[in-house]
């Protein structure tokens, strides 16, 4: 049965971010609240994390994983950008966007689209997502918490665990955190809206 860990939306408790960032080192799938929706996350190096992750939405490798990170610098490490996109990226981030970037050599190639070779990369403004990876220092492979039953990804954490308590290692309760999806931004050619969510894309000039 997965750890329940309720940490408090605004002062997220430092012993209990450490204990959940030890289960996701040592290969656990984690739930955890982000400033859009819930999301299933695991260490970026971990197959098998990323497997049961798939599993979970029943998803095939085309899915697009996410990299969730703490700030923009880890950057230059996962994602090609010039200058004029890094400005972009910095005035909408943190906040509930998810950019599609060319990728490095350094992001795992099981984790990427398959043909275009890009990952998407989100900076989320919630606290505990936050403090979770500076805790872990350096991105945490991740997708919405959307079951392939459901229409809208689940809010509620105690829901969360009576349904995916066998599934996961660790459920971080932080509240309710609501179920509109980031806005996706393409950048790998201009700019181009994928999706419109929670996130505003006037930033962008959409």
């Amino acid at each position: 049965m997965a750890q329940f860990l309720s940490i408090h939306a605004d002062n997220p408790q430092e012993r209990l971010i450490k204990q959940a960032v030890e289960i996701i080192k040592k290969g656990g799938v984690a739930i955890y609240p982000t400033d859009s929706c819930y999301a299933l996350g695991c260490h970026l190096g971990d197959k098998a994390a990323m497997e049961r992750i798939l599993a979970i939405r029943k998803m095939d490798l085309k899915h697009h994983f996410t990299l969730m990170c703490a700030d923009l610098s880890e950057l230059g490490t996962y994602a090609k950008v010039d200058n004029s996109q890094f400005r972009q990226l910095k005035a909408a981030t943190p906040g509930s966007y998810t950019f599609i970037l060319q990728a490095t050599k350094e992001v795992p190639n099981r984790t990427l689209h398959p043909k275009r070779k890009t990952i998407g990369l989100r900076v989320p403004d919630n606290k505990i997502a936050l403090a979770l990876l500076r805790e872990l220092g350096e991105p945490m492979l991740s997708c919405t918490l959307i079951l392939p039953e459901d229409d809208e990804a689940l809010t509620d954490p105690y829901e969360i665990r009576d349904r995916l308590g066998h599934s996961v290692d660790v459920i971080i309760d932080g509240g309710w955190c609501g179920t509109e999806l980031t806005s996706v931004i393409d950048m790998t050619d201009g700019v181009e809206l994928v999706r419109q969510g929670k996130g505003d894309i006037a930033l962008f000039g959409l």
